[in-house]
């Protein structure tokens, strides 16, 4: 743990710190109609400069021999529900054959012993019986199935919780058949998410084809999603994540200019990395005052208050700045969250 002089923390430290208004109609409940038509917030950090353009604008503020740097986890459908509709069930790792680290809602009736039969949204979708094993000191839950977990059949995209949210009350639909496709990359490769790596969301095969980008992997898990609940951020534990990069990526980073991670799991990867090729697992917390090795510049959604990720831009950007620039997107009415629009800081 770092240490820090006695005394009252500094403000940067501090999770009550990370808090911003959002007005709810500004969470995103579905994506823009095309990709790249969602909004592009930019921020240059030498010139404190502000411009509020179309993620179709990319190509204004990108150099020949930058390198965008994206995630290509493919999200599975992990969100389960049971047949009697009263738990649902996230699956985040499966540790052996039928046997999954899952996130129980509400998780206090989900005890040890008890049976989980989960089954398909469709008329004639498969049902398959599981046991709750044994909870985990995060809360977690080990599952044993009693037969195949096609997740395909079985599962729902796993939506951020605030759009099924504000889904609901606005009297829509949870979810919706769009889901499956537009939470989802196109570049998607890797299946082993459980949320999307949102910022490349924004990207079409023809605008993504029109850049220099190589590709990492990070499996979007706990320790990207979690809520900071603790006090102080140095007391806040981050889930294990597994990562991987091909061969032939340190070349072409060696290569680049500017190295623009598209999303926060990018750039964890670029600084978690002790050698660019492998695979690993990080737990790396980004926030003030880390200083980025190997990142340039940050192409992002707009997150949640409080959240590792709106701490990790702040490492970036600063705290008090980051926040400005967040009171001015709530301001021009920007649309928040994973389905919303993006920022680029350069």
């Amino acid at each position: 743990m770092p240490h820090f002089p006695k005394g009252p923390l500094p403000p940067d430290l501090l999770t009550a710190s990370y808090d911003f208004e959002l007005p709810p109609e500004l969470i995103a409940t579905e994506p823009a109609a095309r990709r790249d038509e969602s909004r592009l917030f930019v921020y240059d950090r030498a010139t404190h400069q502000v411009a509020h353009r179309r993620f179709s604008d990319l190509p204004d503020y990108l150099r020949p021999d930058d390198l965008l740097v994206l995630n290509n986890s493919k999200v599975r459908r992990a969100a389960l529900a049971t047949s009697d509709g009263r738990l649902e069930a996230l699956l985040l790792e499966e540790t052996s054959p039928q046997h999954w680290v899952a996130l129980v809602k509400p998780g206090a009736r989900a005890k040890p012993g008890m049976r989980l039969t989960f089954r398909g949204s469709g008329p004639e979708a498969p049902e398959v019986e599981s046991e709750v094993l044994k909870t985990l000191p995060g809360g977690e839950r080990i599952l044993r199935f009693f037969g195949p977990v096609d997740l395909e059949a079985l599962g729902e995209m796993p939506l951020p919780p605030y759009i099924r949210k504000r889904r609901t009350a606005l009297g829509q639909a949870e979810h919706r058949a769009e889901d499956v496709e537009r939470y989802q990359t196109v570049y998607a490769a890797a299946t082993g998410s459980v949320a999307a790596p949102t910022a490349g969301l924004h990207f079409t095969p023809e605008l993504l084809a029109r850049f220099p980008h190589a590709f990492v992997t990070l499996h979007v898990g706990l320790g990207t999603f979690r809520p900071v609940k603790t006090e102080h951020l140095v007391d806040h534990e981050m889930h294990e994540e597994v990562y991987s990069i091909p061969p032939g990526f340190a070349e072409a980073y060696e290569a680049a200019g500017r190295i623009i991670a598209v999303g926060t799991t990018s750039a964890r990867v670029l600084e978690s990395a002790r050698e660019l090729r492998g695979g690993s697992r990080t737990r790396i917390f980004i926030h003030p005052p880390y200083e980025f090795k190997r990142v340039d510049a940050l192409l992002t959604n707009f997150h949640l208050p409080r959240s590792t990720l709106l701490m990790l831009l702040s490492a970036l950007v600063g705290r008090e700045r980051l926040l400005e620039l967040y009171r001015e997107a709530v301001r021009e009415r920007y649309r928040f969250f994973s389905y919303g629009d993006a920022m680029l800081i350069l």
